[in-house]
């Protein structure tokens, strides 16, 4: 088994992955910049947690102390300004920390790369995956398009779009073939790297076994939910600005995260090959379909039984960060403010009145003005009710 290093381990993939490698028999290290936020978590006592940020070459260098396999699961979303160099900088910086360290592989999930003008964001991530195979240190790139799983910001958009809107006028990107893939065949791809035994220097394309269009995937969607027919009318005069502003007001997912998300749309991403199957062999019964993928996340999310979620990394705009108007202490200390009032009425009855509040639910008087407050909140820029 294989000392592994795991970095964006706070992240949506990363905090999924940890797990996966435990039960592998893997022995594993979260590099994290704020160890925090991984103390609570129910694997954290099986790992070892060190501080360090991947553009600090002594911290990274002494996080991949002892590693053989390192895996960079760090990317910017919604960044803004000098994302990308940003990027290059801390990719070259862990990649010279990794060779000095003596590190025996590295594994990067990247974006699947079409043949056509790449989006800003999808650039930025194949130049890390370049950065990596040129480091001198056997590197597996994994390039995914839309990674289907309960919590992911791709699949959030699509869930949300899809039971909010029956009827919509959509942009032309609806009309763009894609390769989705569950989130088990990634976790499923990314754990096994951890032991296969070739010294392997190249990117994959992974995709699961269905090719569709985006208003395919919210038709397969509305199917597997039990939803209506979707009725779906693509106009070209939608920008990936307007479409990014339309997404962040009927989804969870806010508009400077959805951007990138609808900007990589815009491609056709189809794997051109399926060399990874020479590694990795396929299941017995194959890759997870679409339809599959979709009803399997669902079931997670009507348990309550959803592992990570794309607004638990620490990206700028997620729900879980701090807003500029909070103290300084939010997001990291807790306080805790307790007092007590006598009722007349059973706890029953009192926890089933506080079960109610907020959510879907709201406030416990007048729902229309807590929904309006979300609503005003939201177009002003503001998180409105998906903190629930």
């Amino acid at each position: 088994m294989a000392r592994c290093l795991v970095t964006g381990a706070t992240g949506y993939i990363g905090g999924r992955l940890v797990p996966e490698l435990l039960a592998a028999g893997h022995e594993v290290r979260c590099m994290a910049r704020s160890p925090e936020r991984l103390r609570d978590l129910p694997w954290a006592s099986q790992t070892q947690i060190v501080e360090a940020d991947a553009t600090d070459p002594v911290r990274t260098r002494a996080a991949l102390d002892g590693v053989e396999v390192a895996y960079y699961l760090i990317h910017t979303m919604g960044g803004t300004g000098q994302f990308a160099e940003n990027d290059r900088r801390a990719a070259e910086t862990f990649a010279a920390a990794a060779a000095q360290a003596g590190v025996r592989r590295i594994v990067y999930l990247g974006g699947l790369v079409p043949d056509e003008r790449l989006s800003p964001h999808l650039r930025s991530r194949a130049v890390v995956g370049e950065i990596f195979l040129r480091s001198g240190v056997p590197s597996v790139v994994l390039r995914a398009a839309v990674i289907i799983g309960s919590g992911s910001a791709s699949f959030e958009m699509l869930r949300h779009l899809t039971e909010r809107l029956p009827v919509m006028t959509t942009p032309r990107w609806v009309r763009s073939h894609t390769q989705p893939i569950a989130v088990r065949d990634v976790l499923r791809y990314l754990t096994a790297w951890a032991s296969v035994p070739d010294e392997v220097n190249r990117a994959f394309d992974i995709g699961g076994p269905d090719v569709l269009t985006y208003a395919g995937m919210m038709h397969g969607y509305a199917s597997v939910a039990g939803l209506p027919g979707r009725v779906i009318i693509p106009l070209g005069v939608l920008t990936p600005r307007l479409s990014s502003l339309w997404v962040g007001l009927v989804t969870p997912v806010p508009s400077r995260i959805a951007r990138p998300l609808v900007e990589s749309l815009r491609n056709e991403a189809v794997c051109r090959e399926h060399d990874i199957a020479r590694y990795v062999p396929d299941p017995e019964d194959g890759l997870i379909g679409f339809r599959s993928a979709v009803s399997l996340a669902l079931k997670k999310i009507k348990e309550a039984d959803v592992a990570t979620r794309w607004s638990s990394a620490s990206t700028p705009g997620a729900p879980s960060d701090p807003l500029p108007t909070d103290p300084d202490w939010a997001g990291g200390s807790l306080y805790i403010d307790r007092r007590s009032i006598l009722v007349p009425a059973s706890p029953e009855a009192l926890w089933q009145v506080i079960e109610s509040i907020g959510g879907r639910n709201g406030w416990y008087s007048l729902p229309v003005v807590w929904a309006l407050r979300g609503l005003l909140d939201r177009m002003v820029g503001g998180v409105g009710l998906r903190r629930g």
